[in-house]
């Protein structure tokens, strides 16, 4: 059993810290900007909550962090009251968040002068990943430091990988965020082009899921695309910041994204319709609003 302590009670963080809990068997304490969330944790898995990122990272084996974006990090980490301040030599700082590749070296640096381990380690699977417990987690850092930190991570994961240096979590994670935009459009433009060919849907997808068009978001959502229903997962105002970040590195690396580009300003259009928090299957809704 490990001391761990768990930065961000969101709908990703508050069951992957009940896994480290309830899973791994860990002493886990939590913290949260809206104390509420953290106090609730703490009442449904018989665990603790702090006032303060730095007083719930203070004496921790592994501090966990899961925000909303790079400033939330920086703010949670290396700002006034961050974990990094009371982490002792030889901890582990891992980020679950979906930042950039800069935040994740960055924060290595900073941990290292404290004589802190760090690995940048987003995951994919989404919200119902994390309530079940079976994420994948894409990290970069230290090949020891990740050996050290992958049982732990393991509680609430089902693929745990070392990708390369710090930063390659997050690049990793980038190319996820660019094929799930592709495929997503690529199946509502289907989806779209059937029902104005006045064909039945469910016996179209029940023949071409069994083929090279197949996809998990196929078979997970076509059917809520079908019904108009957008409330199942991934809000396409996180999309957007995640894509937002994908598109500024290939500013940086030189890489041409043009799908991804124009995913992007179609899920700007899906905004402008009131779909901030619609889930990203609704690049549907932006094709049937006429």
């Amino acid at each position: 059993m490990a001391k761990v302590s768990f930065i961000g009670m969101g709908v990703m963080g508050y069951p992957m810290a009940g896994h480290l809990k309830v899973k791994g068997g860990h002493d886990v304490t939590v913290y949260n900007r809206t104390v509420a969330k953290a106090e609730a944790w703490a009442r449904q898995f018989e665990g603790k909550f702090a006032p303060t990122p730095a007083e719930a990272a203070e004496g921790a084996d592994f501090v966990f962090t899961c925000v909303g974006n790079d400033d939330d990090l920086r703010s949670v980490t290396t700002g006034e009251n961050g974990v990094i301040s009371t982490m002792k030599a030889g901890s582990v700082l891992i980020d679950n968040t979906t930042a950039s590749a800069e935040v994740a070296r960055e924060l290595y640096a900073a941990a290292k002068e404290k004589g802190v381990d760090f690995i940048d380690a987003p995951v994919s699977g989404g919200q119902a990943g994390a309530e079940n417990g079976v994420l994948t987690v894409m990290c970069g850092g230290d090949e020891a430091v990740f050996e050290k930190a992958r049982p732990v991570i393991g509680a609430y994961a089902r693929m745990v990988g070392l990708m390369g240096p710090v930063g390659a979590g997050q690049l990793t994670k980038m190319i996820n965020q660019i094929c799930i935009a592709g495929i997503v459009q690529g199946l509502a433009e289907g989806i779209h082009f059937g029902k104005q060919a006045g064909l039945d849907i469910e016996k179209v997808v029940e023949v071409i899921s069994k083929g090279a068009a197949g996809s998990w978001q196929m078979e997970n959502r076509h059917k809520t695309m079908t019904s108009g229903k957008y409330d199942f997962g991934f809000a396409v105002d996180w999309m957007r910041k995640d894509l937002g970040i994908v598109l500024e590195e290939a500013r940086r690396n030189k890489a041409k994204l043009p799908l991804t580009a124009l995913v992007d300003q179609f899920y700007g259009d899906v905004q402008t319709m009131g779909g901030n928090r619609w889930d990203t299957s609704s690049l549907l809704a932006r094709l049937d609003r006429n």
